[in-house]
C-alpha cells in the first residue's frame, strides 16, 4: 500500500474549503483522481488550487483548515490504488 504525499508548492495559508460556509473539497477517506482539488493555498489574496496527482484514497491531512504552511510541507497523504 504505497503512500503518495501531497506537498505544498507555496508558502501561505491552507484551506480545506472554498469558503467558510462551503463543504470541504475532500475529506479523509474520499477517493481522489489526478486533478481533483483537495484544498487551496492563499498568498496575499491570491488563491492556488492544490490537486491530487495520483488515483487513490485520501487517508490523512497533515494540516488543519486555515493553517500557515511552508513550501515542501506535507499537506496530505494518498493511499495509491
Amino acid at each position: 500500500m504505497p503512500i503518495h504525499s501531497v506537498l505544498s508548492p507555496l508558502p501561505g495559508t491552507f484551506y480545506l474549503r472554498s469558503a467558510p460556509d462551503q463543504p470541504p473539497y475532500k475529506k479523509e477517506g474520499d477517493a481522489v483522481q489526478p486533478g481533483d482539488v483537495i484544498g487551496l493555498i492563499e498568498v496575499m489574496k491570491q488563491f492556488s488550487e492544490v490537486t491530487a496527482e495520483v488515483t487513490g484514497t485520501l487517508v490523512k491531512f497533515h494540516v488543519d483548515n486555515d493553517s500557515p504552511i511552508d513550501p515542501g510541507m506535507p499537506l496530505a497523504d494518498i493511499d495509491v490504488a
